[in-house]
């Protein structure tokens, strides 16, 4: 926990916030796994002051849509706070902010020089969006999206201006108001939302981005996140939004490498290794048959992943 006792900082007023911050900044951390990528509100304490103690990948700290506009100065006075008091994390810790024109440059700026790890921009629609927000932020911190427009749909890897822009994260229920289409067509295998995860899965590796699928948004229904977890792995997906620890622990199980897997991973990289060093770069081996460069690579990524 970041705090022993929430009550001594429960409704805080801006003169008392501003002489309860800390001077804790932790260490930057980028994240190696993506399996989850928990979405939390800034304004439930509770949650908040347990950040230190998840087992997601990464932590998104919410600003945007969840935070109703009377409230959102408190959201960012809580971020700050409890930034300011953060030692340590296991997650990457990502602060999504409004639009640049709707608060967000000015979210940033406050924030700059507290101890998070990248900002998530929200309805991006060109370039010029990630440029403004790029020389808005710290130069030690990554910029992610939300994918939520058709604008930015249309064409991905235009985005792509800066190596410190490194992930996207599909909003698809507002992607599909964008289109014009309806959300009842978010269903595990339907053709059209199928389209939608393969062509932004597609779109973002190719433009060098790590795409992030969408968050399901009922909580207790875990046997069909799992299933969407479960399909969405199948296509080639890694990471998957969350809404709470329960979802976390799926996506964690789902999106993982095995046992096994890592087991097989490494025979085959210590095999390739062997058998690349006296020249030879495709052959029969006793325990996985053939194997050649692209399974090497394909060891490779799972052990990154592992």
């Amino acid at each position: 926990m970041i705090f022993d006792d929430l009550d001594a900082i429960t409704n805080l007023s801006s003169h008392k916030y501003a002489h309860a911050l800390g001077k804790e900044k932790k260490a930057r951390k980028s994240a190696t796994s993506h399996r989850s990528n928990m979405m939390l509100n800034p304004l439930v304490l509770k949650h908040f002051n347990r950040i230190d103690e998840s087992t997601a990948d990464v932590i998104t700290l919410n600003l945007e849509d969840a935070i109703a506009p009377s409230r959102k100065q408190e959201a960012l006075h809580n971020i700050a706070l409890f930034l300011s008091h953060l030692k340590s994390a296991n997650a990457m810790i990502v602060v999504r902010t409004n639009p640049l024109d709707q608060g967000g440059v000015e979210e940033i700026r406050f924030l700059n020089d507290f101890g998070f790890d990248a900002i998530r921009l929200s309805k991006v629609k060109s370039p010029y969006e990630i440029e403004q927000a790029l020389a808005l932020l710290s130069p030690e911190k990554e910029l992610h999206i939300s994918l939520e427009t058709k604008e930015a749909f249309a064409d991905i890897a235009a985005l792509k201006i800066d190596e410190r822009f490194t992930t996207a994260n599909l909003g698809i229920l507002d992607l599909l108001a964008s289109l014009g289409l309806p959300q009842s067509i978010v269903q595990v295998g339907n053709p059209t939302v199928d389209y939608v995860l393969s062509k932004f899965l597609i779109d973002a590796k190719t433009a060098g981005l790590h795409p992030v699928s969408f968050m399901f948004q009922d909580y207790h229904d875990t046997s069909t996140f799992q299933a969407w977890c479960r399909h969405e792995c199948a296509m080639g997906f890694d990471s998957k939004a969350c809404m709470g620890p329960k979802q976390v622990e799926i996506a964690n199980a789902v999106f993982g490498t095995s046992p096994e897997e890592l087991v097989r991973a490494k025979h085959i990289k210590q095999s390739f290794e062997r058998q690349a060093a006296e020249g030879n770069h495709g052959f029969m081996d006793a325990a996985y048959g053939f194997i050649d460069e692209p399974i090497y690579k394909d060891a490779l990524r799972l052990l990154r992943l592992g």
